[in-house]
């Protein structure tokens, strides 16, 4: 799955244009390496976000089409994340 498409779905970035935007704007890297909008994203790796000041970090731990809103934060497990990301998220 594209990676501006994961972070949607997951609802860690609630809108694709801004994840699309944040991923073309070196802010978004999968394993340590920066990553574009249309990286590919497996069960496993480790996403971090910059968010100004801020950074998320998250391990993929599913990879769905399709998900509700209940069930998207089973998507991923949150091994790094302040306050703000978390409030900004919510």
């Amino acid at each position: 799955m594209r990676l501006d498409k994961y972070l949607k779905v997951s609802r860690i970035i609630k809108r694709r244009t801004v994840a699309k935007e944040a991923c073309d704007g070196g802010r978004v890297s999968i394993n340590g390496r920066v990553a574009k909008a249309g990286s590919e994203v497996e069960v496993g790796d480790k996403i971090s976000i910059r968010f100004g000041n801020r950074l998320g970090l998250y391990e993929i731990t599913d990879v769905s089409e399709v998900v509700r809103k209940e069930n998207a934060s089973a998507m991923y497990k949150v091994l790094e994340e302040d306050e703000a990301t978390k409030a900004e998220r919510e």
